[in-house]
């Protein structure tokens, strides 16, 4: 059965982490508030937990989710190279509304679905989330709803939208910055901007000078093979949000 915790009371806040984080490491699913909807969340690790969410959303393998860390160390040991601008990206803006697509580590024992080889990371700014993934290490976590709902903006819509295929339900009150993360990629030579979202390109180019938009991108150097795009540079986007359904 589900157990809902109001996160906004300190003593079920810290009843609710340590609820989730026990589900999480079971292989349990759990809903969780971020800075932009509630995501649903499964622990990166183990596989039948992240088939299991990719299920309880009637998502297939052809959209693998986005991983939520709770450090910029955690992050640095999924992929295979921060590249040229990664980790200056990463401490401009994170914990915040920057989505990164790195080339995924070749070591790493998970299986997402079908990510061509990538990974696309993010640290969210909200301390619910953040206390969570700080315990229980990467987590794989896609919005909070069913395929072709809205994404989820209280715990509500969660909880009437995915009922008992959740363990625990984190309640941090609606959601009041819903606009959807940056997605960019850095799998190539030339940082590609997958979709605007609440960090401008003014705002990236700040850091990195040279920034490609999506529509204007140039093809990379003969001898430079950049990854597969990734499955959000293509997917559908919720029209309520967006957001993609996978991203949270």
């Amino acid at each position: 059965m589900s157990k809902r915790y109001d996160c906004r009371d300190p003593q079920e806040r810290a009843a609710g982490i340590e609820a989730a984080v026990t589900a999480a490491r079971a292989g349990e699913l759990i809903v969780l508030p971020t800075d932009t909807v509630y995501g649903i969340g499964a622990d990166a690790f183990t596989p039948a937990a992240v088939t299991t969410m990719l299920a309880a959303k009637g998502r297939g393998r052809n959209m693998p989710p986005p991983v939520l860390v709770g450090t910029a160390r955690a992050a640095a040991a999924l992929v295979d190279d921060l590249g040229a601008f990664g980790q200056d990206l990463i401490d401009e803006f994170w914990p915040g509304a920057l989505t990164l697509v790195f080339r995924a580590s070749p070591t790493l024992l998970w299986d997402l679905g079908d990510t061509k080889g990538t990974v696309a990371l993010r640290m969210p700014l909200h301390s619910v989330a953040l206390d969570v993934l700080k315990q229980t290490g990467p987590l794989a976590v896609s919005s909070a709803n069913r395929h072709g709902q809205p994404s989820a903006i209280s715990a509500d819509e969660a909880e009437q939208q995915l009922g008992e295929a959740v363990s625990i339900y984190l309640d941090g009150g609606p959601c009041t910055d819903n606009v959807p993360s940056t997605i960019l990629d850095l799998t190539g030579t030339i940082p590609k901007v997958l979709r605007s979202g609440a960090i401008s390109v003014d705002r990236l180019r700040a850091v990195s000078s040279v920034i490609a938009e999506n529509e204007h991108y140039a093809e990379e150097p003969a001898d430079v093979k950049p990854a597969e795009p990734h499955p959000l540079e293509t997917g559908p986007v919720d029209p309520a949000t967006g957001e993609p359904p996978s991203v949270a």
